[in-house]
């Protein structure tokens, strides 16, 4: 909350007391601690859309809608004005909401941790509660003694007990025309400063975020590639997809969410079409790639059974050709038929029909199997060079050499040896 509110240019206090009155609940202020609780549970998203609320009463400029305004408290004349420092603009904030009340009691000029509470700040009733019937819903209440304005009005009925002259309280007014100390006020930096309070109000609510359930996370995962097709952005978005699942802790289970949103009865397509954006997920990922599988068999159990069932072969291949789907995965996947997605007369349907194409692969697998195992002779020597040698074979001595008799071919070379030559 006080890095919301540094962002806003507001003290803490005033969204954090805008969150008690709209929620009805009850605020902390640790000031010490840098502290603000709103008490009990609520939703980020009610939360997100509570602050903008706020950002659009008690910050943003009426005429240029720049969040850069400041805020001045009359306590005399009861009122509220912003200075935007970006057009010079003046308005008046409007009084009706009971937010106004706190800002009066505690301007934002006024730092709430120098504010001394006086001695019997409660009533006899104890407490902070009022009048029968007053809530205090974070509220000071009217009877509020630690009050400046209260303690100002009790000096005032002593002095008029006693006879003395009255003095009015002293007011506390901001002059608009002073310097505010040449802050840029340029198109770029006024962006920039925007979305620096952009980021940190989704800071908060994605923090909010991830103390969901897996399955709310799961929901708001889902609410983010919807709104992605929606406004046909998704194309070349598949970075910001998986950082999105990375944030919310689901990157396996997303898959399934893709599968729904990205894959109809012409799946095939599909496939070739969001390859990038699955590869992201699926890629050295067995885990998802399980988790896609059973996405797929919601869709061709669920969903297309008539159309995509005869098809199944076909999806497994084109996965597995694109690099989505690991051979070990299916092979593994075949052998056991679960009623996790779909019934198991459904999930033994679409086995029987995948069995042609794993068959396929196991054929495969035992292929290459035999052919790493096939023996390769390898001549080794003491003597010879390093690398690849062309070796001759031996001539195999024919039959009849074996059998000890000579061809007339060789008793001729015989006779024609020169014995003077030896």
């Amino acid at each position: 909350m006080v890095d919301v509110a540094k962002a806003l240019s507001r003290p803490p206090t005033y969204p954090t007391k805008y969150f008690g009155c709209e929620l009805g609940a009850q605020t902390q202020f640790d000031l010490k601690n840098d502290r603000f609780i709103v008490n009990g549970s609520h939703d980020a998203n009610k939360l997100q859309g509570l602050l903008d609320n706020f950002i659009k009463r008690f910050v943003l400029c009426d005429e240029c809608s720049n969040p850069e305004t400041i805020l001045s408290a009359s306590q005399k004349n009861q009122t509220i004005k912003a200075r935007c420092i970006a057009c010079g603009h003046q308005s008046m904030v409007d009084m009706r909401h009971k937010l106004t009340t706190f800002i009066l009691k505690n301007p934002p000029d006024v730092d709430p941790a120098t504010i001394t509470p006086s001695k019997g700040s409660k009533s006899k009733k104890g407490g902070r509660k009022g009048k029968k019937g007053e809530d205090c819903n974070g509220d000071d209440g009217d009877n509020d003694r630690a009050s400046p304005e209260v303690n100002t009005q009790e000096q005032m009925a002593n002095q008029r007990a006693s006879g003395g002259v009255i003095d009015a309280p002293p007011e506390i007014v901001v002059d608009l025309d002073d310097d505010w100390g040449g802050e840029d006020v340029s198109d770029e930096a006024v962006a920039k400063r925007m979305q620096e309070l952009t980021d940190a109000a989704k800071t908060m609510a994605m923090s909010e975020e991830l103390e969901k359930t897996e399955n709310e996370r799961m929901n708001f995962f889902y609410s983010f590639v919807k709104e992605k097709i929606k406004s046909k952005s998704l194309a070349g978005a598949d970075q910001e997809v998986l950082v999105e699942a990375e944030r919310l802790e689901v990157k396996d289970k997303a898959a399934l969410v893709l599968v729904e949103l990205l894959m109809d009865q012409k799946v095939l397509t599909q496939i070739k079409q969001h390859r990038k954006l699955l590869l992201r997920f699926c890629h050295n990922n067995q885990k998802a790639q399980k988790y896609l599988l059973g996405g797929m068999e919601q869709l061709i159990g669920n969903e297309f059974k008539a159309s995509l069932l005869p098809k199944v072969p076909h999806i497994f291949k084109e996965l597995y050709d694109n690099d989505i789907l690991e051979e070990e995965v299916l092979i593994d996947w075949n052998k056991k038929v679960s009623k996790k997605y779909v019934s198991k007369a459904v999930a033994q349907e679409i086995h029987d029909k995948a069995t042609p194409f794993i068959k396929w692969l196991q054929e495969a697998e035992e292929e290459e199997s035999d052919d790493d195992d096939d023996e390769v002779e390898v001549a080794f020597s003491t003597t010879g060079k390093v690398g690849a040698q062309t070796v001759t074979p031996e001539k195999t001595a024919s039959p009849a050499l074996n059998n000890g008799t000579a061809t007339a071919n060789g008793d001729e070379d015989e006779d024609d040896i020169d014995i003077d030559a030896i």
